[in-house]
């Protein structure tokens, strides 16, 4: 078992988050901001969906916690930290303003980030290799209130396992493992953008979207995915030696001296790559 005891927030080089999904019931708004407690970085960037303007659209819902969100990244810009946000599908109405700032965070279609190693990262959203989202979009709106429904349906079974004494389990995380054309697509999802990243003669991308947080070097280059904070809890951080790493949240919040990170994820997991 690792143990980091923490008298201050982790200074990181930059961190990246993406698919927050502000303004919808069951976000994990008040993790988040433990996590971001936890760690000070130089540069953020928001990798889309921060704002889910879909739902937004068809009821308002915006708790204290979401908005706390918003203004603790708002601090962070305005005492230095650079903010970089690329717009998903879900707060497409952002894409109006590539090329602004408001509240000091910078809005653009796509970014190349400059890691701590020379290495260069397409930083992007990724919703335009969806062909759900780009062709058929009421099929894509139809599959987010079926999303929304799955995660009703987890919170009341994993409320009966608690009951038991059993842990939590993600029953539409495991649905959409477990279905091959799921796995097909994921799979598709990432070769598209690798092959994106190549046309921008990147050494690697870091995207969104699917909710699904990974990091590898299969298609020759490394592809990063930050996850979401939907059901997952995870970020993507570089280290100032150039080091990246998944990060798992689990943290209730409840204890700010100090962090566990270990296989069976009860505080923190990392994914570490060089």
């Amino acid at each position: 078992m690792l143990e980091r005891v923490s008298k201050g927030p982790q200074r990181i080089r930059t961190l990246f988050l993406s698919d927050i999904h502000l303004g919808t019931k069951g976000r994990q708004a008040d993790k988040l901001l433990d996590f971001l407690r936890h760690y000070e970085a130089e540069t953020v960037y928001l990798v889309g969906d921060i704002v889910d303007g879909w739902q937004l659209k068809s009821g308002w819902y915006w708790p204290q916690s979401h908005n706390d969100v918003v203004q603790k990244l708002l601090r962070q810009a305005r005492k230095g930290v650079r903010l970089r946000y690329i717009p998903g599908n879900h707060d497409e109405f952002l894409r109006d303003y590539y090329g602004t700032h408001f509240g000091g965070i910078e809005v653009a279609e796509t970014a190349i980030h400059a890691g701590a190693d020379g290495r260069r990262y397409l930083v992007i959203h990724g919703d335009h290799f969806d062909l759900v989202v780009t062709q058929a979009r009421w099929l894509a709106l139809l599959g987010d209130k079926a999303y929304d429904f799955a995660l009703t349906a987890n919170r009341v079974f994993n409320g009966l396992r608690r009951v038991f004494g059993a842990p939590y389990w993600s029953l539409s995380k495991w649905a959409k493992l477990k279905v091959k054309n799921a796995v097909n697509y994921i799979g598709a999802f990432e070769k598209a953008l690798a092959t994106e990243a190549k046309h921008h003669k990147a050494d690697g991308v870091i995207c969104g979207h699917i909710h699904t947080a990974a990091m590898h070097d299969d298609f020759g280059l490394r592809y990063i995915n930050c996850g979401d904070w939907v059901e997952s809890c995870t970020a993507v951080a570089e280290s100032h030696d150039g080091h990246f790493e998944i990060i798992t949240w689990t943290h209730s919040g409840s204890d700010t001296e100090s962090v566990e990170a270990n296989d069976e994820a009860t505080e923190c997991v990392r994914q570490q790559a060089a």
